[in-house]
């Protein structure tokens, strides 16, 4: 049996640059560890909808601004 992978590019190391934030100042302000951070950034992990939405705020943008679907999905 074949499972199908969803994957989500994002644009969350773009936003901290602009805003001058490390992984760990991210992390710290939504309160997850900076290896959360870094697996988003990587793709390796998708977060939940709550997660992604408290991303968004810090970046003061949509979650569709910080998160995009693969074309396929």
């Amino acid at each position: 049996m074949i499972f199908a992978q969803n994957f989500m590019k994002n644009r969350i190391r773009i936003e901290r640059a602009i805003l001058d934030i490390t992984q760990a100042d991210l992390a710290e302000k939504i309160n997850v560890s900076r290896q959360t951070i870094n697996a988003i950034e990587s793709n390796k992990y998708v977060p939940s909808t709550v997660l992604a939405l408290k991303i968004a705020r810090i970046f003061g943008k949509s979650v569709e601004e910080v998160f995009e679907l693969e074309e396929n999905d």
